[in-house]
């Protein structure tokens, strides 16, 4: 059965404040549960491999690029990983209901956006843009500040969007050990 949009906004909201390049990213390897979990145990494996030692070692490994991409952020390798159910439901959705699911990123952006949360800073810029009519919509797109670094924010979704509305689908939530709230961090691309 298809998901409602309460339950699509539950999925996404603990990466809805990422920037799009990292979100695509995030979504098509969630397509990939399997691959995730066996490059999350690589990453543990490995955790002194950096740079084009890394970089010599993924090209061995036969995943999809999405997923190869997040070994530089081990901290959304490690959610994914941690969060299989999560993880599961959010593939599901990005093959199902691709459109919907974007549309739960767009009303959770506008919440976080009203209450404060959402805006432009040193690591992030937060465009807002009207589309075309008929639709007349607005988009909320996050870039990095940097072409060359990607920040990951740290965020509670309970405090971020306001008082959550769906109690039968309070939002998922991974808070990483030893990263304080609002706390970015940096992956050099």
């Amino acid at each position: 059965r298809p998901f409602k949009p309460e339950e699509l906004e539950q999925i996404v909201a603990p990466i809805v404040q990422y920037p799009d390049p990292l979100l695509a990213q995030i979504f098509r390897a969630s397509t990939y549960p399997l691959e995730v979990i066996q490059a999350a145990r690589f990453a543990k494996a490995n955790p002194n491999l950096k740079d084009q030692a890394l970089n010599d070692e993924l090209k061995k490994q036969t995943w999809d690029d999405s997923v190869k991409s997040l070994v530089s952020f081990p901290q959304v390798l490690e959610m994914m990983d941690s969060q299989l159910e999560w993880m599961q439901k959010l593939g599901d959705a990005v093959l199902a209901q691709q459109k919907d699911t974007m549309d739960a990123i767009q009303r959770l952006r506008t919440k976080a956006q009203t209450t404060g949360n959402l805006k432009s800073n040193e690591q992030q810029k937060v465009i807002v843009e009207q589309t075309e009519p008929p639709q007349q919509q607005t988009i909320i797109r996050i870039e990095p500040a940097s072409s060359d670094v990607i920040y990951v924010p740290t965020y509670n979704p309970e405090i971020v969007y306001g008082p959550w509305p769906y109690p039968y689908y309070p939002p998922y939530y991974y808070y990483p050990p030893y990263y304080p709230y609002g706390y970015f961090a940096t992956v050099a691309i």
